[in-house]
């Protein structure tokens, strides 16, 4: 980086040294310890392992879960009265769209028997206020006709 014949003096710098502040240690509170007789002296358990050497300990027992609560069984009749409620609403339900049900068909019926007597009266009307060629009734010849007791043959 530098050459060779190029005299290289270090820079000199004002440092500064900081002297840490020691800290009081922590006093600890303890609780005071109160011997308490373990109802039941655990058993001692000893392993030999695979190289010769014995490991002897306690078994420690696996930490079992807290029973869960058992929930109330719901009372039957509680059942009962929510299955009542839901069949009397479908019963309320199905009663209204019977009732709709029968509107509706009756109003078509009307409606069609109204649209046949236009039709019929117009049909009818037609009839009488034709200009045909001939007028009055109906035309029978009597001629052809045979009255033998009361009864007509023709």
């Amino acid at each position: 980086m530098y050459p060779d014949h190029t005299p290289h003096v270090p820079a000199q710098r004002a440092v500064e040294v900081h002297q840490p502040t020691p800290l009081p240690p922590a006093v600890a509170v303890s609780a005071p310890v109160v011997p308490v007789q373990p109802g039941s002296v655990p058993a001692v358990a000893s392993i030999v392992l695979p190289d010769g050497r014995v490991v002897t300990g306690y078994a420690i027992n696996p930490a079992q879960p807290e029973p869960v609560a058992v929930k109330p069984a719901v009372s039957r009749t509680a059942v009962n009265v929510a299955l009542g409620g839901v069949g009397f609403l479908a019963v309320c339900g199905g009663l209204m769209l019977l009732t709709s049900f029968i509107a509706a068909l009756t109003a078509f019926i009307t409606q069609l028997i109204i649209l046949a007597a236009v039709i019929f009266g117009g049909w009818i009307a037609v009839q009488i206020f034709s200009t045909s060629g001939h007028q009055g009734g109906t035309t029978v010849n009597i001629r052809k006709a045979t009255f033998k007791r009361n009864h007509f043959h023709g």
